[in-house]
C-alpha cells in the first residue's frame, strides 16, 4: 500500500513545473531537531524553548485559505476531488486548534499572492518559498516544511556514508544549474561531479550503476525511492543537508502584513500541533518515505 501511495504521488510530481520546484530550493534555512517515528524521520521546525501565546481572534470570522492543487504531497486533489496534502491538512488542523471556521479555495499557483493581496482570501497555504522579497510584501509564519538535499546510493554497492574523504574520486550525479550542483562544487571538491539535465536522468544513471552517488532534492528522491521506477534499487545515505545559502528557509503560511494577529495565531497553532503529535500524524500520512 505504501508503494502504491508513493508511486501515485510520484506520478503527480512529474507534472510539476521545474522552475517552481527549483524555486522552493533557493530560499533560506532551518535549525532543526528531528524525531523518528515508524522508520520515518519527522522534522521539527519549532524551538521548544519558545513559548508562543495565543492571540485573541474573533470566532465569528471565517478564514479563507488559498491553495494550489498541483504540488503533491503538499497540496493536490484527493480521491474525492477535494484538495488535500500536508499544507492543506495542516491548515484545517490549525483552524480546529484555534476554534475557527475556515474554507479552502483552490486557485492557480501563479495567482495566489495576488489573490491574497486583493483580499480574495486570508492565508496562502502553498509551496511558495520564504524569501526576503516575500517578507517585504507579506507576513509569514515560521516554516512548517523544508526540502532538504540528500544523497542517494544503490543498495547493493555498499557505498560508505558520504563524507569529504569517502567522496574522493567518486562519481557524484547532480542536476545541472541547481543549488545542489553549486553546493557540491563548494563542498565536494574531491568528487567527480557529473551533471544531468534533469532529475529523472540522474536517477536512471544511479539505478544503472553509472554513478556512485546522486545528490539532489530530498523530496524528489523520496518519491522516486519509494516508487515503481526505482524498483527498490536505492536508498538515502547521509544528510539531510539544510545549508541556508543553498537550500532555503522553507515554506510557511502567508498572510497580509496588517493581519498580524492571524499570523501569530497560526504560528501558535503550528507549534501546538507539533507538541500534540498532530504534525507527526499528518507528516506520516503524506510521507510514508520521508525526505529527512
Amino acid at each position: 500500500m505504501v508503494f502504491d501511495i508513493v508511486t501515485l504521488i510520484a506520478r503527480f510530481l512529474s507534472k510539476i513545473n521545474c522552475l517552481r520546484l527549483s524555486g522552493v530550493l533557493s530560499a533560506v534555512l532551518l535549525m532543526s531537531v528531528s524525531a523518528r517515528a515508524e522508520g520515518v524521520t519527522i522534522p521539527n521546525f519549532w524551538d521548544p524553548r519558545a513559548l508562543l501565546e495565543r492571540p485573541d481572534l474573533p470566532a465569528t470570522r471565517t478564514i479563507r485559505f488559498l491553495v494550489d492543487d498541483d504540488f503533491p504531497p503538499l497540496h493536490f486533489p484527493g480521491l474525492d476531488g477535494n484538495p488535500t496534502g500536508l499544507s492543506v491538512e495542516l491548515a484545517r488542523a490549525a483552524c480546529e486548534r484555534l476554534s475557527l471556521t475556515c474554507t479552502i479555495q483552490v486557485r492557480r499557483f501563479d495567482t495566489l499572492l495576488d489573490a491574497l493581496q486583493e483580499r480574495q482570501g486570508d492565508v496562502v497555504a502553498a509551496a511558495i518559498p520564504i524569501t526576503t522579497d516575500l517578507r517585504s510584501r507579506f507576513a509569514v509564519t515560521a516554516p512548517y516544511f523544508k526540502i532538504p538535499a540528500r544523497f542517494a546510493v544503490r543498495k547493493d554497492r555498499n557505498q560508505p556514508a558520504p563524507e569529504a574523504r569517502t567522496l574522493q574520486g567518486k562519481t557524484i550525479g547532480v542536476v545541472g544549474g541547481t543549488a545542489h550542483e553549486a553546493f557540491a562544487k563548494s563542498f565536494m571538491a574531491g568528487g567527480n561531479l557529473k551533471p544531468f539535465p534533469e532529475l529523472a536522468a540522474a536517477q536512471a544513471a544511479l539505478k544503472a550503476g553509472e554513478i556512485d552517488y546522486l545528490f539532489a532534492d530530498g523530496l524528489g528522491l523520496a518519491l522516486w525511492i519509494g516508487g515503481e521506477e526505482a524498483g527498490g534499487c536505492c536508498d538515502f545515505s547521509g544528510g539531510p543537508y539544510l545549508e541556508s545559502r543553498f537550500f532555503g528557509e522553507g515554506i510557511g503560511f502567508i498572510t497580509r502584513t496588517e493581519d498580524e494577529p492571524l499570523r501569530r495565531g497560526l504560528d501558535f497553532a503550528l507549534q501546538q500541533l507539533w507538541k500534540e503529535g498532530k504534525y507527526a500524524e499528518l507528516y506520516l500520512r503524506f510521507f510514508p518515505i520521508g525526505p529527512f
